[in-house]
């Protein structure tokens, strides 16, 4: 009988059992959500001067409590359904609980899916700042490559806000026009066709406009954000991920080096391909509620923050293809805002990632998942409900 291998006793299955084909699915996510750089080419995205993880804050009676007021959960027994890895709180910046999976350590790194792309809406704010890019400007002017497509006359602010028009289908299980995005940024594997390897800019610039202007109602299509990517490595002339790492990783003094997933030719997958620490994310979220300084000082501008948080249209996010998200919310600059009476904002990924900021207690909390499904309203509904508790409980 031939003994299973360290990794399969650790994990429950062989190593080779692992692939392009099933990576994003129980049981293989639990293990390639935090290895993504052995699944997917990556580009390091560094840090020169890397902080300490915070002591470990366990804290029982908060995940003893009701998820929320009237749930039939623990915030333990939340977690342990929504299929958490990594659960962090802070309150005025300091550590209030931590909570990792069986299996998980706390200094691994987490893939967050799209929450890249608010990641990397924060690039463009910086670079707006420094006057290095022009929110208004056409994607057409920036990269040429782009003219005749879909993005020729749609704005950065239209990328930013998901507000282009794109005859583009965001079904993440779909067999068609997502599974050849997939295969374009080397997620899938290769059905054959020489189109795939051309990466990236080649399969975007495929794309065609749907049968209205740039401009209306609020339509998430995550090829927007790859775009967008694409644009802060044109304007600034940098690889995004040398670009992230001097902009924000190296200011912000992350406790680790950040990955990003890349096609076949380099380009960046800012749409989902970012993996770090879970208490890096929480970092970001705690240099949003200070105003936008970090340990060096300023990073984003506070008037790029307002922006953020204020800017976003009601109606134009009632009429778009998230309502049910967030019932009474807004998007602005790839970051969601709670609405009604909430000042929260928010940054989401699909398979059950979050970073969630509240200023009014100034909370910020951390799940990292690797839930099975992409999408699960009856998950994510009760994971909100959790978030905004937890906070004000401050």
């Amino acid at each position: 009988m031939t003994l299973p291998s360290q990794f399969e006793a650790t994990n429950g299955f062989p190593r080779d059992q692992i692939s392009l084909a099933n990576w994003r699915t129980r049981p293989y996510s639990f293990w390639a959500f935090r290895n993504v750089s052995e699944m997917v080419r990556s580009a390091r995205i560094r840090t020169s001067n890397p902080r300490p993880l915070p002591p470990l804050a366990t804290n029982p009676s908060l995940l003893a409590q009701p998820a929320s007021p009237g749930s039939d959960h623990s915030v333990a027994s939340l977690l342990e359904l929504a299929q958490v890895d990594s659960f962090l709180v802070s309150r005025d910046g300091k550590m209030i609980s931590e909570w990792h999976a069986a299996g998980v350590e706390r200094s691994d790194p987490h893939l967050v899916f799209s929450i890249s792309k608010s990641v990397a809406a924060l690039i463009a704010g910086i670079l707006e700042d420094q006057g290095a890019l022009d929110p208004e400007t056409p994607v057409g002017d920036i990269v040429p490559e782009m003219r005749g497509s879909a993005y020729e006359d749609a704005t950065v602010r239209h990328l930013l806000d998901m507000r282009v028009s794109l005859d583009f289908d965001e079904s993440y299980l779909s067999q068609d026009a997502y599974a050849r995005y997939r295969r374009a940024m080397a997620w899938n594997p290769s059905v054959g066709d020489e189109s795939e390897t051309a990466g990236m800019l080649a399969f975007l610039r495929t794309l065609d406009k749907a049968d209205h202007a740039h401009g209306g109602d609020h339509a998430y299509l995550s090829p927007n954000s790859d775009m967008l990517g694409i644009v802060l490595e044109r304007a600034s002339g940098e690889r995004f991920s040398d670009l992230c790492a001097r902009l924000l990783w190296e200011p912000m003094e992350a406790t680790a080096d950040a990955f990003i997933t890349v096609d076949n030719l380099g380009a960046p997958r800012t749409a989902g391909g970012m993996s770090l620490r879970p208490h890096d994310l929480l970092a970001i979220g705690q240099m949003l509620l200070d105003g936008g300084t970090g340990p060096r000082g300023r990073i984003v501008s506070e008037r790029w923050i307002s922006d953020m948080r204020t800017a976003g249209d009601t109606g134009v996010w009632a009429r778009g293809t998230q309502a049910d998200f967030l019932p009474h919310g807004r998007y602005r600059s790839n970051w969601y805002q709670v609405g009604g009476d909430s000042d929260a904002f928010l940054a989401a990924g699909i398979h059950g990632q979050f970073l969630y900021c509240d200023p009014a207690t100034a909370t910020v909390i951390v799940c990292a998942s690797s839930q099975h499904e992409p999408q699960s309203d009856s998950l994510d509904q009760p994971m909100l409900r959790m978030f905004a508790a937890l906070a004000s409980a401050g």
